[in-house]
């Protein structure tokens, strides 16, 4: 059996998931942790703990060497960069949940790991207490992983259920958001998609191996979904939901994105409401495998951040193997989505952009189509994330292949 190292924690960051963390390590001795000094931006502001445990100083940290493990649980993306990149040119491990930082800096950060031979470990920043990226890391090999989904954003995923079960408008529904606590003063991030695009990314690295910027990855958000889009998910018994994919193609290659999606009761996704995040994995072997639980607050968070520095006692580090040990797969835009466009009277949607349209309808105030399009005339386009234009993918989202044929010889455009 390995010997358990001792970890003294130097803690960036003392908000809700920061102070559930040490309240956590105060009352779990067996977890051999202890927070050593905690570093925030004001530290004669009174707290729920001592005083002499706060400093606004970051080297007292970085440059403590009896601390060996350096936590960072802070929003600033460009102040954790630098704590981040310091403490592993140092040789202490980093365990982090911002996924903004990792997203944007994942080829550096590897880098970085790997010249240092320190550990950087950061299950907290997809999915808060769902144990996704360590599931990818050591469970799923690469040739058999198929494909993962998931509710990965609890702010955009309340909003979509308060908008279905109580019938609010987005501005309504984003406001009851705000005032429970379950979006931020300044939601965007959430809302259009671009936290969990982040979270995406860093999801590719351990499920293919693929290494990008979120840029990359074509997403969009919630902020166009209109009412008229909540009726037919109504009609045709689905539920809305900001869904994060990435899947294998039939050639190997990865179909990556974060939209919208209708998704009926055959999806396990379905059922996931308020702030709730759900993963659902399928692999060759194992078939469908589903992980539901809080995506933010907290202890749910402080979770995360406990499993990893459990795992650091045994000096655990993620390994890459999609990365490093395979041929890493590749982002593709080639492929087909079967999708719904609404838009208010007076936008015209694109027909010819379509490879089918398979219904149609309009009045004076809404109209919508669904139909077949090819990936790389959405990725390029911008037509549908004007104001006033909703888009959504379908049930049975990416089209096979085999298809494929049909829909370039058989196009049919709205008359």
């Amino acid at each position: 059996m390995s010997e358990q190292i001792k970890l003294n924690i130097g803690l960036f960051g003392f908000g809700v998931v920061g102070e559930s963390l040490w309240r956590v390590l105060q009352q779990n001795a067996s977890l051999s942790a202890a927070v050593s000094k905690v570093c925030i931006k004001h530290a004669d502001k009174k707290r729920n703990a001592p005083a002499a445990l706060f400093t606004s100083n970051a080297a007292e940290l970085l440059n403590d060497d009896s601390i060996n493990v350096i936590v960072e649980l802070i929003d600033d993306a460009d102040a954790a960069y630098a704590i981040v990149t310091t403490a592993l040119k140092s040789g202490k491990a980093v365990v982090s949940a911002n996924k903004k930082l990792i997203a944007e800096h994942l080829g550096e950060l590897l880098a970085l790991q790997e010249q240092h031979n320190v550990p950087f470990l950061y299950e907290a920043a997809c999915c808060a207490s769902i144990p996704v990226i360590r599931n990818l890391e050591e469970y799923y090999d690469n040739d058999l992983l198929q494909s993962i989904s998931g509710i990965v954003n609890g702010s955009t995923n309340y909003i979509l259920t308060r908008i279905a079960e109580q019938g609010l408008c987005f501005a309504d529904a984003l406001q009851l958001a705000k005032e429970k606590g379950f979006a931020e003063s300044d939601p965007s991030l959430d809302i259009q998609g671009t936290d969990a695009a982040n979270k995406l990314t860093i999801l590719l690295a351990h499920a293919y191996g693929i290494v990008t910027d979120p840029g990359q990855v074509t997403h969009t958000g919630i902020c166009n979904i209109d009412k008229a889009d909540s009726r037919y998910a109504k009609e045709k018994g689905y539920e809305i939901k900001l869904v994060a994919h990435a899947g294998k193609l039939e050639d190997g290659s990865v179909a990556a994105y974060v939209l919208p999606q209708f998704l009926d009761k055959s999806s396990p996704l379905f059922h996931i409401k308020d702030e709730y995040n759900g993963v659902v994995i399928e692999s060759g072997l194992a078939d469908r495998q589903f992980f539901n639980g809080k995506g933010a607050g907290g202890f749910p968070t402080a979770s995360a951040v406990i499993s990893d520095l459990s795992a650091l006692r045994y000096r655990y580090k993620y390994e890459y193997k999609k990365l490093y040990n395979y041929s890493p797969s590749s982002l593709s835009d080639d492929f087909y989505l079967h999708i719904y466009v609404s838009v208010d009277a007076g936008i015209d949607i694109p027909g010819g952009q379509f490879e089918r349209i398979t219904e149609w309808w309009g009045n004076q105030l809404r109209t919508y189509i669904t139909g077949v399009i090819h990936f790389a005339k959405l990725k390029n386009a911008t037509w549908w994330k004007r104001s006033g234009v909703s888009l959504i993918v379908l049930p049975d989202g990416i089209v096979p292949s085999a298809q494929k044929e049909l829909y370039e010889q058989d196009a049919l455009l709205p008359v």
